[in-house]
């Protein structure tokens, strides 16, 4: 039974499913975008600490100090798929006006990895039921995490919700965020590994990365801090909104530091071209030029 739930809900009931994976001692190379599992110490000081993302001044660090390996939450392994007999891979050509080409599973794939997982990208793209079943069950020994969306109108939602229960408990709800859809989630396969589906449309999938998956692929890491810094701003121009949905509009910040809501916010272009998110809770039906909104900084341009 699909259920209504609120965007913090959903939130809460995905990062229940992801815990820190256990601790590793990796050598330093390894380490290099994973997080410490423990203070670093050096004279009883704390110089590193516990939960703190490897960079590569981490990584200096430590080898000054005459570490070759560090403690880290390794990579999560997350496993992409996409599924839908109107999905076309890029590089082929479209067979009917039905077709689109995928595009889902190449951002899903590098958004993860930029989060710092480990991205397997499925490179078949399943039409059925015993095809999708098949993949998942192959991809479970080297996931911690799978994601998986359909095509853009979710045709294929149902056929991937179908599969997954088979495999275990899946819970379908909606939550109440504009340009969004059905999400399904739950634990699946002996080791119940996490498995939640996205929305096929390409700006609903976006949406649900960034609300989402991040924060749970940052937990799983062990990070102190699992989510985009945010801000007030003031607001170039009025944006309206429907009352009773959450909103995340594409934006930029101006050379004046005001919010600036993109055109055509269906598009891919606005995804692509917006450096921040303008948060607008289910209660907002209207900003005006000049008044303060939250923006969530997806860009470090405009810390």
């Amino acid at each position: 039974m699909e259920e209504m739930i609120s965007v913090a809900q959903l939130h809460e009931r995905l990062l229940a499913l992801s815990g820190p994976l256990a601790a590793l001692d990796l050598p330093l190379l390894d380490a290099h975008g994973a997080t410490l599992a423990s203070d670093l110490l050096l004279d009883d000081e704390v110089v590193i600490k516990n939960g703190r993302l490897i960079g590569a001044t981490q990584i200096a660090l430590a080898a000054s100090l005459g570490l070759d390996r560090l403690p880290c939450r390794p990579h999560p392994r997350v496993v992409i798929i996409s599924a839908g007999d109107d999905l076309v891979e890029p590089g082929s050509k479209l067979a009917s006006e039905e077709d689109e080409f995928e595009s889902n599973s190449w951002f899903l794939t590098t958004f993860v990895r930029e989060a710092g997982a480990h991205a397997f990208r499925v490179h078949t793209i399943p039409e059925t039921s015993e095809q999708l079943q098949m993949i998942i069950e192959d991809q479970l020994v080297r996931a911690d995490l799978i994601v998986i969306s359909g095509e853009s109108g979710d045709e294929s939602f149902d056929l991937i919700t179908s599969v997954i229960s088979k495999l275990g408990e899946i819970t379908v709800v909606t939550p109440n965020l504009a340009e969004s859809g059905k999400h399904s989630y739950g634990l699946i396969g002996p080791e119940k590994t996490p498995v939640v589906t996205l929305p096929g449309d390409p700006v609903g999938n976006y949406l649900s990365a960034e609300i989402f998956i991040r924060p749970m692929i940052l937990k799983m890491l062990g990070n102190s801090d699992i989510y985009r810094p945010t801000k007030k701003v003031k607001l170039s121009k009025q944006i309206t909104s429907d009352a009773g949905k959450s909103r995340y509009l594409r934006a930029v910040i101006n050379s004046d530091g005001q919010a600036v809501a993109l055109d055509d916010q269906n598009s891919l272009t606005s995804i692509s071209s917006s450096t921040c998110l303008i948060s607008l809770n289910e209660k907002v039906e209207k900003v005006s030029a000049g008044e303060l909104v939250e923006v969530v900084v997806t860009s470090s341009g405009n810390l």
